[in-house]
């Protein structure tokens, strides 16, 4: 059963214990039938390898009451506080012990939370093409895991608490994410004499994967959404300025690069807030080639990009994550 492989993992005991430290948090989840299911998997981007063995576990998650009331808990801890930000909830990754459903476990939580997320949209009158491009994102999500690990799944299930708790939208080509100013980007901005600070709210860019080129056209398209769309849907935010922290913003990609490379021009956007002195080479090298643990030596030298990650770290060098932000 689910709830022992669980709670004979430490960790995910205390998880547990939490969870039903909320009491009766549990909200009605009525996950779709096995009829209905693959259309509503096939809505999120769900790939279709992964369907079958969703609709098969759909069955076997109504002969596990235990199971179910963990799923009614967990989607309850995630509606709880729609849309504020920094509320929402963060579903672990379960061990290879839980099997299957274990391994597939959030993406039903998810499933059962649509409803709610859907009715959040509407409420805040945001569009439905634009809900429906967010919240497909788990479905990429579950086509990188099975890049990686060749199976269905979600590498990082609390990303994608982030979609269903109504703080991040996809607009276009960038993802933009309702956050607040930590400590050292809000000094930064707050130095540059913009009236704002640590704590103050400002838009979080996230790049998608398999989401095409990063062109400066296809980012100022989005931009230009991002403005009109929180202006309209969140006017009682003050969305003035945008952040973001990614490998892609380390200048040392610049010295291998052309400077009319997408990268080098998503990177002049930017004003440095501050520099990063703990190496990251996993992520550079999980997101251009699928996973962060291959080894060194044998990185494929195709693109420009390929060549610049791998023969900066062939040659002894490292990545790191750069921060940077620009007014809106």
């Amino acid at each position: 059963m689910l709830l022992k492989a669980l709670r004979a993992d430490e960790r995910l005991a205390a998880w547990l214990r939490d969870l039903e430290s909320d009491g009766d948090g549990r909200v009605p989840v009525a996950l779709p039938g096995p009829d209905e299911l693959p259309e509503v998997l096939l809505d999120l981007a769900v790939p279709h390898e992964d369907v079958g063995e969703l609709v098969a576990l759909r069955a076997r998650l109504d002969d596990d009451a235990e199971a179910m009331a963990l799923l009614a808990s967990c989607v309850g801890r995630l509606v709880r506080d729609m849309g504020e930000i920094g509320k929402g909830f963060e579903p672990p990754s379960f061990p290879a012990t839980t099997g299957a459903l274990g391994r597939l476990f959030p993406v039903f939580v998810f499933v059962g939370a649509l409803p709610y997320v859907r009715a959040y949209h509407r409420e805040r009158g945001v569009p439905a093409d634009v809900s429906r491009r967010t919240l497909a994102d788990l479905g990429r999500h579950m086509a990188v895991h099975r890049r990686r690990n060749g199976t269905g799944g979600l590498l990082h299930p609390w990303w994608i608490a982030l979609h269903f708790h109504g703080e991040l939208y996809q607009l276009g080509r960038l993802q933009f994410q309702r956050a607040r100013l930590g400590t050292r980007t809000g000094d930064a901005v707050a130095a540059a004499g913009r009236g704002l600070g640590p704590g103050d709210p400002c838009l979080s860019l996230h790049i998608a994967d398999f989401s095409g080129p990063l062109s400066p056209s296809a980012c100022d398209k989005s931009l230009a959404l991002a403005r009109e769309f929180f202006a309209r849907h969140y006017p009682d935010g003050r969305y003035e300025v945008a952040v973001c922290h990614s490998w892609l913003l380390d200048p040392q990609l610049a010295g291998y690069l052309p400077a009319d490379a997408n990268i080098v021009r998503f990177q002049e956007r930017f004003r440095v807030a501050y520099e990063e002195t703990t190496p990251d080479d996993g992520a550079p090298v999980g997101f251009v080639f699928g996973d962060p643990d291959l080894p060194v030596g044998a990185l494929p030298r195709g693109s420009r990009v390929e060549r610049a990650v791998g023969d900066h770290l062939r040659a002894g060098g490292h990545w790191y994550v750069g921060h940077g932000w620009f007014d809106l």
